[in-house]
């Protein structure tokens, strides 16, 4: 069976009624839409489930997309009766945990492959409505955005407007907590199809199996689906940035901004009174919705330019901010002028270099070198397009050696003569070479090297 989907007409006629949905979202900001569960049809899940990743952890039927797809006309068939008699239930996930730091883990929720295909499609149909609602000011999961542009917007912001203070927050264990029943009227804002709601419900209502017990969830979205990162936004977009915007910020007498990727954000403020001030309204706001600001993790930076240029070289100083894994300090241009600068904080560097480690080490002796020296190689390019950014390759180059000399060790550690010199491994690495770093995103020019 091909791997590639087949263009069919009803794809085209579903593509175009996503389209439509668009413009009319566009066009009417309050208009409710009260029939939208009717493009689940087997055409469309067909197109979402050629958009799922094929190599992907099963949940708890066991089922994989290529065994799935064996028989996919007729599962899908299936699938939309069930769905349009409303006898579909999801299924609870299956949760694993992966490293969130050098402390605690962050559980993720692995959906049933049948799941992960209605989820797709949920997600596709909130996302046509709602990229038509969302402001500038959000950068998490959304079409042509990324984190790279959210950290431009912060180091322009900084550099070009009269930003003295940073607000540097965190939401306690937001995708864990966060109420079913806001999120729910935060959805019905915009729809109003009790077929698609009562979908959206049975999903966070699913649960999870941890350790061969079935845990209800009577609050919170778990990571690992595909539903979960829009419909966290859209409750964000209500609940944060509209209020931020149109509220909060029309209050201000100096200039304040913010800047938001997924549950992670900033708030970039003139003046200190202002900036205490908003903290305090944050903490409140998200009391109201049945959730919690840090109380240690939230606080206000003072980000002017002597206090920041005597601490640059501390990464836990009073006068830097850390968001989506970098380190934000004061230093000096090349012409001695101030500027924020920019490298991967302590935490990510030590996460990185442990997970590197501990890949090495449970690689090393399950297949040849010359087979699992291309995911190596892979790895490396993926750390230097992330942290590649201007300012930071001193920390790029940093990980590079650490990764050569890694390398070096567990290949010696294979048995119990060593099969490298240093000098042998550097013979060997002319021939099959590491990416070498280098800086992939220039901020300062406002583009991406290709």
């Amino acid at each position: 069976m091909s791997e590639r989907m087949p263009y069919t007409e009803t794809d085209n006629i579903t593509l175009a009624k996503l389209a439509l949905l668009s413009e009319r979202a566009r066009k009417d900001p309050k208009l409710q839409f009260t029939s939208l569960a009717h493009l689940l049809n087997a055409g469309f899940l067909k197109a979402c489930y050629y958009s799922l990743g094929r190599d992907r952890a099963s949940g708890m039927d066991g089922v994989s997309w290529k065994e799935y797809g064996e028989r996919l006309d007729e599962n899908l068939n299936d699938l939309v009766t069930r769905l349009k008699a409303k006898r579909y239930k999801p299924l609870p996930a299956r949760r694993v945990y992966i490293p969130k730091d050098e402390h605690s883990k962050r559980p993720l929720g692995l959906p049933a492959l049948e799941d992960k295909i209605v989820q797709k499609g949920i997600a596709w149909i909130l996302e046509a409505i709602y990229e038509q609602d969302f402001l500038d000011c959000s950068y998490g999961f959304r079409p042509k955005r990324n984190c790279h542009q959210a950290l431009d917007v912060v180091d322009k912001t900084i550099m070009k407007r009269p930003i003295h203070y940073v607000i540097e927050a965190d939401i306690k264990g937001f995708f864990d907590n966060v109420s079913h029943d806001w999120m729910l009227r935060c959805l019905e804002v915009r729809i109003q199809d009790p077929s698609l709601l009562l979908l959206i419900r049975r999903f966070l209502k699913a649960g999870y199996v941890e350790a061969g017990q079935l845990v209800s969830t009577e609050q919170g979205t778990p990571q690992g689906g595909n539903l979960s990162p829009i419909i966290a936004n859209i409750f964000l977009h209500y609940v944060l940035d509209l209020w931020f915007e149109k509220k909060l910020k029309p209050q201000m007498r100096g200039v304040c901004h913010l800047v938001r990727y997924a549950d992670d954000f900033l708030c970039l403020v003139q003046y200190q009174r202002e900036a205490q001030s908003i903290e305090q309204a944050l903490r409140e706001r998200f009391v109201k919705f049945d959730l919690q600001l840090h109380p240690e993790k939230t606080r206000v930076i003072d980000l002017r330019r002597g206090l920041m240029q005597k601490v640059k070289g501390d990464q836990h100083a009073a006068h830097t901010f850390d968001f989506l894994g970098f380190t934000h300090y004061g230093g000096r241009s090349r012409k001695g002028n101030w500027m924020l600068c920019r490298q991967t904080s302590a935490k990510k560097f030590r996460k990185a270099c442990k997970a590197l480690s501990a890949w090495l080490r449970q690689t090393r002796c399950l297949a040849k070198l010359s087979q699992w020296w291309p995911t190596l190689q892979a790895k490396l390019a993926g750390h230097y397009q992330y942290y590649g950014i201007s300012g930071n390759v001193r920390m790029i180059e940093r990980y590079h050696h650490l990764a050569k000399r890694l390398v070096f060790k567990w290949l010696n550690r294979r048995s119990q003569k060593a099969s490298f010199t240093w000098e042998r491994f550097q013979e060997y690495l002319e021939h099959y070479p590491l990416p070498e770093p280098r800086i992939r995103h220039r901020l300062y020019t406002l583009s991406s090297v290709s």
